[in-house]
Formats: C-alpha cells, structure tokens, sequence
C-alpha cells in the first residue's frame, strides 16, 4: 500500500514538473527582441531593459490597405515580433488580411498558434479541416462583426464572397505563429518535391504536377 501511494506521488510530482516546465510565461516584466544578438535560443534574446523605449511596444501600419494585386487576390500584414519587439515572449500578434473581391488567403496553417479571426468589412467565406481520418470540413460565412477560431496546426482558409473588397484582423497565440501556405509548400519547395512522390500523393499524372510546378 505504502509502495503503491509512493509511485502515485511521484507520478503526479513529475506531471505537475512537466506542467511547470511548459509554462512560456514570462520571467520579467518585458523582454524587447534584440535581433541584433549572435545569441541562438528558442526564441529571441533580449534588449537591456533599461534602453526600452515606447517605440520597442508600438507599431504602425494597419490601417493602411494591403496590396491585394497578385495571384490569390490577399494579402496579410503581419504583427510579429519581427515587426513589433516588444511582443517577445509574450505569446501573442496579430495580423490585418486585405481581400480583393473573390480574393482567397489560400489553405495554410500556423504551426505554432491558433487563431481567432474578425471580420472587419464584407463578408468571408472562412473554413478548416480536422485531421486524418476523418479530414472533416468545417465551414462558415461571416458578415462584419463575426468572428471564428482555427485551432493551431489545422489547415484553414479565408475566401471573400461579398461584392467589394473585404478586411479581417487576426489575432494568434504565437509571438511567431509561423505559416505555411500548403501549395508553396508542396509545389515550390527548394529543392522541388520530386514529382513522381507528388503524382501519387495527387493521384495525377506528371504532366499536372510539373505545370503546378513552374507557377511556384
């Protein structure tokens, strides 16, 4: 009985160690990005505190359109801690996505964050998929003043139904969600997926693959 409350102790020690040793909270008040640092770590170093200034918390720009004259019709202004230093450690950014009309912010994912998206004008055809097996759809039109989430790591998209242009604003639980837009992932690799790996994936001929290939 004594061995068995033992092992059960230490058991529920080592889960509330591993608990506390993903805790990203953090340390300190701030931890500027300093990107100038040779300093390599799962994250960015920091700034010397005492050199903050208010410009390291601001950032401006999102009120200004993006350029939405390109392939996909969209375009995302990203937050991150590249654009704001201040946001290291945090665990949060954001992002304005501009959409021409028909435009679509094609099928990708963020591997290190979920996202709660608003729209802020139009109307938006948003949706994304579960994971294998069952690879569900799930899908939802939204008018100005709606919001919706993608859980982190799942492939989701944004698609503007409406008769004029649109604009959304995200918000991630990522100081650097990362993105990876699935067709320039699969299709404009460097080096190229090999094409005979990407005609069974699809189920297609080489001709196919080799034509999606040179638009990437």
């Amino acid at each position: 009985m004594a061995t068995s409350i033992f092992f059960s102790s230490l058991l529920a020690l080592c889960f509330t160690i591993a608990v506390i040793a993903t805790d990203h909270s953090p340390l300190q008040d701030f931890c500027i990005a300093n990107s100038s640092s040779p300093v390599i770590l799962n994250g960015l170093a920091c700034k010397d505190p005492k050199l903050a200034e208010a410009d390291d918390f601001s950032f401006s720009g999102l009120n200004i359109a993006g350029n939405t004259s390109n392939a996909v019709g969209s375009r995302v202004t990203p937050v991150t801690v590249t654009q704001l230093p201040g946001l290291n450690t945090l665990g949060i950014s954001m992002a304005r996505v501009d959409f021409a009309h028909g435009g679509v912010n094609p099928p990708h994912l963020h591997p290190r964050a979920s996202e709660i998206l608003a729209v802020l004008r139009g109307r938006l055809e948003v949706g994304f998929v579960t994971s294998n097996p069952e690879n569900r759809l799930i899908t939802k039109t939204l008018q100005k003043g709606d919001v919706f989430v993608f859980p982190v790591g799942l492939i989701h998209f944004q698609r503007n139904v409406g008769q004029r242009n649109a604009v959304a604003l995200a918000a991630l639980s990522s100081q650097n969600p990362g993105v990876i837009t699935i067709a320039n992932a699969l299709f404009g690799s460097n080096p190229a997926i090999s094409s005979d790996i990407l005609t069974k994936a699809f189920q297609t001929d080489s001709n196919t693959v080799n034509d999606i290939q040179s638009k990437f």
